[in-house]
Order: structure tokens, then sequence, then C-alpha cells
């Protein structure tokens, strides 16, 4: 395929893109390799349509990235422990992912970005909604962006994905969600990052899996930490993506939130998603006395 036939749209003012002109099944140079690195660090999510892949295309793209983190979390697809499953059956009331975070700010070296193809779609609803950290970062005051500059803060998993908290007090997330017994200890990450490949400023704290600040009490945290969830969700900062069957959205987890809409109650919804490898954060540690 001719590289000169990859477009880059802009999806919403602040963040995402999207790309058209190219089929992800096939070859893929490195000229439109190129052009969608940049489009991913320029708009934090980028979107494809009518991308109908194999379970092998879609573990070669992905390659093509980054090597693969296996979420170790998640049920895996039957035949390839490399594809989450992200689910919800027409009986089932809870979705995964449902409420404003990034996915793996709970590890030592967080996910670079995730993969996500919609296999089967409802015949409404099920958006997903992705926030620009970079935005909300910028559009805070110069005081208290110079204080948060100076900050790191405490990400966990224990409260989600743990024995006795989260989903697995959900009957309905048997099958989905599990291996609590994998839950690693807490780490401490920059509040602010220099994203490695914009070079933009980055907030890096997101309402699931930030507990409090280092060397703050969740208490004293909780105040600041609030103000900065609800700064970073207005809607300047967001947008809202529509699925069908066949879509992409590849989100860069280290500049973007993302929210799975709940609204389709008694509609199956399947996605499969991969997620690529990040690597460690300048400042990032196990946090000590765990």
């Amino acid at each position: 395929m001719n590289s000169d036939r990859l477009r880059v749209t802009p999806y919403a003012p602040q963040v995402g893109a999207w790309i058209e002109g190219i089929d992800l099944a096939a070859p893929i140079d490195e000229a439109m390799m190129k052009t969608m690195r940049k489009a991913l660090a320029d708009h934090g999510v980028i979107f494809f349509r009518d991308q109908h892949l194999s379970p092998e295309q879609h573990i070669a793209f992905a390659r093509r990235w980054a090597p693969i983190d296996i979420n170790r979390f998640f049920k895996a697809t039957d035949t390839h422990p490399e594809i989450a499953e992200v689910r919800k059956e027409p009986g089932q009331k809870t979705n995964i992912g449902g409420g404003w975070h990034t996915d793996h700010s709970y590890d030592l070296e967080p996910a670079m970005g995730s993969i996500l193809l919609a296999r089967e779609v409802p015949p409404m609803g099920g958006d997903t909604l992705f926030a620009s950290m970079g935005a909300a970062f910028e559009a805070l005051s110069p005081g208290l962006q110079e204080t948060l500059r100076g900050m790191r803060a405490v990400h966990s998993s224990r409260h989600v994905f743990g024995a006795q908290a989260g989903y697995a007090k959900l009957a309905d997330a048997d099958g989905r969600i599990g291996n609590p017994d994998k839950v690693l200890p807490d780490v401490v990450h920059p509040v602010v990052l220099r994203h490695p490949d914009s070079g933009r400023e980055v907030l890096y704290v997101n309402p699931a899996f930030t507990t409090r600040f280092d060397g703050w009490t969740e208490r004293e945290s909780q105040g600041l930490l609030q103000t900065l969830y609800q700064h970073a969700a207005r809607p300047e900062f967001t947008c809202r993506f529509t699925w069908q069957e066949g879509s992409i959205a590849f989100w860069d987890n280290r500049a973007t939130w993302h929210y799975a809409l709940n609204d389709y109650h008694g509609e199956r919804r399947l996605m499969h998603r991969i997620t690529v490898r990040g690597s460690g954060l300048e400042g990032s540690h196990w946090l000590s006395g765990e």
C-alpha cells in the first residue's frame, strides 16, 4: 500500500485523530509506521474503521509498536494469551473500565499503549470517552503546575483487583477478571511526566489507581486529587468515540485517560485488547514498607 494514501485527521480539538487509507491486515511500511507514531504522540489516541483483523494480524500490528504486555488480571481469549477480552454479556450489569482511568499505572513500568478492537458491539451505546492529560496540565495555573512538578503519587491495583476489593466483590465479574494473587506492591510515579515522544508535559494521576500523594495521607490527598480529576475530565479536554464492528482505538496510556460507558444493558459487547509495553518512568519506584 502506498503510504501517500494514509491520512491523519483530527477527531476533536484536544484529543484523538482518525487514521484513514490503511488496511492494518496488509503489510505496513516504515513510512506509514512513522506517520502513525507521530499521530499517536500528537493526538494521544488514534482511531481506525473497518479493520477486520484475525487475532494473528492484531498481534502482529501490536508488535510493530512494542513488545506485548499481557495483563495479569483480565481473562485472555481461549486461543491467544496476548489478547485480553473486554466483555459484557446481556445479563451482566457491570462493565469493565466504567470510570476514568489509565491502564497499568499500578505497574513499575506502565504500559505504553492499548489497542482495542471491536468484535461485537450493541446496536447503540457502549461508547468510550478519552481525555488529554497534556491539555489538562497546560490549563492549570502556573503556580499549581510548578507545585505538581515536584510531587509524586502512589498507584495501586489492590483496591481494584485484590481478593477483598473492587471486581472480586462483583458476582458478575467472575470469569472476566481474576488472579487477585497477582497483585503487586504499590508503586510511586511522578505526578507530571515529560512525554518521551511528544516532549509535552502531562498530568499522570487517575481516579482508578492513584490512591494518594507520596508523603501524604489518603485523607490529606483527596482534596487536591479530586480537584485535578474534576479539572482533567472537563468536556473541552475530551472526545467520545462510537464503536462499529472492526473499529480500533489505540491510545497512549502515558498521555490520556479513558472511560467505557455502561449504557447498553441487555446487549452483548465484546472487545479484544492488546496492551504494549512501556519503559520505566524517571523517579518511579516500588513503595517501600508495603
